[in-house]
């Protein structure tokens, strides 16, 4: 699950140093979104790159949700009989809605692909001037698609501030002072993240970008 994750990490840091690019101008963010399909080329035909490393998220997914499925049983295997009163657990926000969170975030993925990768719910929807699909899409008239980002890239920061948290956990910063520095670097990573990906819609809605 901590391996899943990190490859997913990873790609969403990468994709919205990708999206800050939209602050560069329309110019350089279509530019950006055209460079992407030409990666590899001439090695590999047109696009190529792009479905290998969709089909390698999509596997990364499949392993992220499989292993969440694991480890439920596991811990319901480890304790078959329930408790006849359990004390009430301490724990953060991001821990305890984990699962909720995940779901929310798929649904906001598929929504995301239809939206901005296929273009059949963007208003816009033309491949080859992306800038323009994302203004379209965040327009103020379409507030509530701003609204539901917003709510699911948040849903993104807890996931990801729990899954840090806990892939750090789980590649050996088991000491007390470790769990802090784990914390820490969890924090500051979803905060970043979060910050990141927000500032896009917010840009477009307040109009900094058209």
């Amino acid at each position: 699950m901590a391996a899943s994750g990190l490859l997913l990490v990873l790609f969403l840091f990468a994709h919205m140093a990708g999206n800050l690019k939209i602050f560069v101008g329309a110019a350089s963010f279509d530019h950006y979104a055209h460079w992407l399909r030409d990666i590899g080329t001439p090695l590999l035909p047109r696009t190529w790159y792009l479905w290998l490393q969709r089909v390698g998220l999509t596997a990364a997914v499949v392993a992220h949700i499989a292993s969440a499925a694991v480890l439920a049983r596991r811990a319901r295997a480890a304790r078959p009989v329930r408790y006849a009163h359990r004390p009430k657990v301490q724990g953060s926000y991001a821990a305890r809605t984990m699962r909720w969170g995940g779901v929310i975030i798929l649904l906001f993925v598929v929504f995301h692909v239809l939206d901005l990768t296929t273009g059949t719910l963007n208003p816009v929807g033309d491949a080859q001037h992306p800038h323009a699909n994302v203004v379209a899409d965040f327009a103020p008239s379409r507030w509530y698609v701003t609204l539901f980002y917003t709510l699911a890239i948040v849903a993104v920061g807890f996931h990801l501030r729990h899954g840090i948290f806990s892939a750090l956990r789980t590649f050996g910063q088991q000491s007390p002072r470790g769990e802090h520095r784990a914390r820490a670097i969890a924090l500051v990573l979803s905060v970043v993240l979060v910050v990141g990906y927000l500032s896009v819609p917010f840009a477009v809605l307040s109009g900094l970008v058209s």
